[in-house]
């Protein structure tokens, strides 16, 4: 059968209902005979059963109870399925356990993740039967699996699957959890977890097996019947026969007539005239026959004709939004595979489409990421007083939410007028000055001073531009005092401009920042390229450089993109960044890391480990504590 992933309610049916050893749950030809209540009573009917239960007493109102406990999971009525728990909690012949399992799903699937997870955490000391033991750890996987956090789910799908084969315990959604979980996950990843016992390493290699070799079919054939005659009667042999062996179907799009539409007239059209360098350059590495350019400011009809004279088998752009919106209704376009060079207003859930932007929301998530791998408790954000601006602060604090209680100190700018006064105020310098101004005026004598910043900021972020990030770092030197630790400082890419670069680095000492392969020293491997690029074009400015590397990566894309958007975790290493597709098709980017230091441009490696929300990193500090 295709590879699928099982509602957990079917897996809780055939798995968790046999966990006890005390309590066993009926199946529906255990259902009493009694004709009365073959008549009266609907055993699919949880509500019913469950009012019915409570006009009961002693084994038949807990045998009802334990009706409507099936019926409410079997319906997927997570709310119902928590009060019927809750009305068995009191029951002494009930296994407890169990019970705080059922409860612990109810709550997953009701979105309260954190209060799953407590119940989860509350029967570690509880649990010795090896099917609970299994079906906790299932459980708890599911939740970080949930979550987003697919490494640190696959830990307890792995404990579960251990315990599972061990004691011959059946959880019938845990290998399809573990296969999906797995796919989310880049090849460094999966390297990490190639060790343990033998059926993670089977499970880890059979999915790098398929990351590796997906859509080449002969060496994907030959690493798994290496597979199979290294990892016999492995859980995972159920993929072998449809789900890996189809991805061999994933061939590259045969692209041999491709349009590209992009800016060629109106205010646009320098960039389009960049894109257009960039797809040139692209071109010597593919067998395309004809390539053809089109004005994407043209109008729908004229681009469809176009299009279809030109028997089109793929196409690339438009650039701007605007445009993009304008052809979401072209039955033409909607035929076929195409990569657009931004995102729409509404996405179009088109298997065949595909989304590429230079999104600085993806570069503001790398930063938050990182700010919390280093435990960074408060940051400060500056950022313009623009849409841009308001729009880029908003995302970081949205994301922020979920991980800290804390909320960042935000400050926007209007000029390079009123810069220092944010800055000061944000770091309470005119409070430490207003008091030092207070002591001075008591004494007649001259007393030495020293301005002093808040102490609790521990990290700046500085969503600028070149000339504003520029401005702004000699500003926060002077007002971070001097007794204090030097608040470490990051920027996005805005922040960054290579031809201003190589004249002027200002006094940006120690500031990190994030940027495109393509435009830092020594990040990109193709030294030749770029060296051809400054030939051509010395004097082309910052935006122009990156569009190029943008068209560059996206005619290299058509031959991996059906890959990409089938692994989350596959990764295509273009002048753009890392680039993945973990959902709606859309080409997310994983930018280098630089700092000035002495001078210098210097790329550097930052810890960027997923964090945990915040209520798993509570409970785990809970955890910790009490150990110690």
């Amino acid at each position: 059968m295709r590879l699928k992933i099982i509602s957990l309610v079917i897996a809780i049916l055939s798995g968790l209902s046999a966990c006890s050893t005390t309590e066993k749950v009926p199946t529906a030809n255990s259902k009493p005979q009694n004709q009365q209540s073959k008549h009266t009573l609907d055993y699919s009917d949880a509500l019913a059963l469950f009012e019915k239960a409570q006009s009961k007493s002693g084994a038949n109102r807990i045998q009802l109870l334990y009706y409507a406990r099936d019926a409410a999971i079997s319906g997927k009525d997570w709310q119902l399925l928590e009060q019927i728990c809750l009305a068995l909690e009191s029951k002494v012949s009930v296994d407890h356990v169990q019970n705080k399992l059922y409860i612990a799903l109810a709550r997953k699937n009701q979105q309260r993740a954190s209060a799953a997870l407590a119940i989860l955490n509350s029967l570690e000391e509880q649990l010795s039967l090896p099917e609970h033991k299994a079906w906790h750890q299932y459980l708890t996987g599911s939740i970080y699996a949930t979550e987003g956090l697919p490494n640190q789910a696959l830990n307890y799908f792995f404990n579960a699957a251990n315990i599972s084969a061990q004691s011959n315990v059946t959880i019938a959604n845990l290998n399809d959890d573990i296969w999906q979980a797995l796919q989310q996950l880049s090849s460094f990843a999966l390297e990490k977890l190639d060790s343990g016992s033998v059926i993670q390493q089977g499970w880890v290699k059979l999915a790098k097996y398929q990351l590796v070799y997906l859509g080449a079919g002969v060496q994907l054939h030959q690493a798994l019947n290496n597979w199979q005659r290294r990892f016999v009667n492995h859980p995972a042999s159920y993929l072998l026969p449809e789900e890996v062996a189809t991805s061999v179907s994933l061939v590259p799009y045969d692209t041999k007539r491709l349009a590209i539409l992009l800016p060629q007239s109106g205010s646009s059209e320098r960039f389009g005239a960049a894109l257009k360098n960039g797809f040139l350059a692209a071109l010597d590495k593919h067998n395309i026959d004809e390539v053809f350019f089109i004005d994407e400011a043209q109008s729908t009809q004229e681009i469809e004709q176009a299009i279809a004279r030109h028997q089109i088998d793929f196409v690339i752009g438009p650039l701007l939004k605007s445009n993009i919106d304008k052809l979401a209704g072209s039955e033409v376009l909607s035929a076929l595979p195409t990569i657009y060079l931004n995102t729409p207003s509404q996405l179009n859930h088109n298997a065949q489409h595909y989304y590429f932007a230079l999104n600085p929301e993806h570069e503001v998530e790398q930063a938050l990421v990182h700010f919390l791998a280093k435990e960074y408790q408060k940051p400060m954000l500056l950022a313009p007083d623009n849409n841009s601006g308001h729009r880029l602060i908003s995302h970081f604090q949205q994301q922020w939410q979920r991980f800290s209680e804390t909320q960042p100190e935000v400050g926007f700018y209007t000029d390079s007028k009123n810069m220092a006064k944010v800055v000061a105020n944000l770091l309470e310098v005119d409070e430490s000055k207003q008091r030092i101004s207070t002591i001075k005026s008591l004494f007649s004598k001259e007393v030495e001073s020293e301005t002093r910043s808040r102490g609790d900021i521990d990290v700046i972020y500085i969503l600028g531009d070149t000339i504003e990030t520029r401005l702004l770092k000699p500003y926060l030197d002077v007002n971070v005092s001097t007794f204090a630790e030097r608040i470490p400082l990051y920027a996005t890419s805005k922040s960054y401009s290579r031809r201003i670069d190589t004249t002027d680095k200002g006094d940006l000492e120690g500031l990190y920042f994030t940027e495109q392969p393509w435009m830092l020293p020594g990040a990109v491997q193709q030294n030749d390229l770029r060296e051809k690029y400054l030939t051509l074009w010395p004097e082309q400015a910052d935006i122009e450089q990156r569009l190029f590397a943008m068209a560059y990566d996206s005619l290299n894309l058509i031959p991996q993109i059906k890959q990409l958007a089938r692994i989350p975790g596959k990764e295509f290493s273009g002048l753009t960044g890392q680039i993945s597709i973990k959902r709606d098709n859309i080409l997310t980017r994983t930018l280098s890391w630089a700092q000035y230091k002495q001078n210098k441009v210097r790329l550097v490696k930052l810890n960027e480990t997923p964090p945990a929300p915040l209520y798993m990193r509570q409970t785990q500090k809970t955890d910790e504590q009490v150990m110690n």
